[in-house]
């Protein structure tokens, strides 16, 4: 194992630790900010390891830094800080076999495998709480307006109209949807009501926006084309979730994806027939 690959190890270990040091002083809980200064010493301690065998001194980078700041901003900590650790990890055992001869090995393997996960544990962030709140609003806008916009789409054959439909079926059903996740959050009494709503109806949202956006674009015929990249817009949203969710919170990923996938492209089909049955045989047309 050359010292280049000690720098590699120890880059990655330096710009973690001063990751987690930005995102402690970031953080208004005091337990939150001691869990994050407290990864962040552990990696001080493992770069310093690894830079007795690279021989070199390694600071951290300013972009990448911002960038992963700037990510913890619009993903949250939990997300961003676990990531990091997983491709950490990866990193450690594809050099497990050179570094077994490394006498701090087993303390630092110690550390990414037991001492940190407990650490990561412990993280409360306030967003994964009202996950069920997010996947209700997100999920429901995605099988509701996926299959909305595919049944007008055939009985209408005009995008700007369609859009136009999306928008008031989306902002009434966004509405809706906050205000029963309000009523049965208060039911329920297990957290904040109001919370719960805003992220339910916050999630539904802009899951219909980035929906719509396809026939506010296309030419007015183009109708066939906007459904096609509004179907494959569900599926990237679909995708980026699952992938969030199986980060922050351990879960399979394949498994939650092709499940969301396939409700919300069934839903699509049912009502992209109901769609040919209105134009065609109730002989509306618009």
């Amino acid at each position: 194992m050359t010292a280049n690959d000690f720098k590699k190890l120890q880059k990655n270990e330096v710009q973690g630790a001063a990751l987690y040091q930005k995102i402690a002083e970031m953080t208004k809980n005091q337990k939150e900010k001691e869990t994050l200064l407290a990864m962040s010493k552990d990696e001080w301690k493992h770069a310093r390891t690894f830079g007795k065998y690279s021989g070199v001194n390694v600071k951290p980078n300013r972009f990448y830094i911002f960038f992963f700041v700037l990510l913890v901003r619009i993903l949250g900590y939990t997300f961003v800080i676990k990531f990091l650790e997983k491709g950490e990890d990866k990193g450690i055992a594809v050099y497990e076999r050179e570094l077994s001869e490394i006498p701090e090995l087993p303390q630092i393997s110690e550390d990414e495998e037991k001492h940190e996960q407990e650490l990561l544990d412990m993280l409360d962030e306030e967003r994964l709480q009202y996950i069920g709140d997010i996947v209700l609003g997100m999920n429901d806008a995605l099988v509701e307006l996926t299959g909305a916009l595919a049944g007008y789409t055939l009985a209408m054959q005009n995008t700007h109209v369609i859009a136009m439909a999306g928008m008031i079926t989306g902002v009434s059903a966004t509405l809706s949807m906050a205000a029963s996740g309000y009523l049965s959050s208060r039911e329920q009494s297990q957290k904040n009501a109001v919370k719960s709503s805003v992220y339910t109806g916050f999630a539904y949202l802009i899951t219909v926006a980035l929906l719509i956006i396809p026939y506010l674009v296309m030419p007015q015929g183009s109708y066939i084309a906007a459904l096609v990249i509004t179907l494959v817009i569900a599926i990237a949203i679909i995708a980026a979730f699952n992938f969030y969710i199986s980060i922050a919170k351990g879960r399979a990923f394949k498994k939650n994806f092709l499940l969301m996938s396939a409700i919300s492209l069934g839903v699509s089909v049912i009502t992209f027939v109901i769609g040919l049955v209105v134009k065609n045989v109730l002989g509306i047309d618009l």
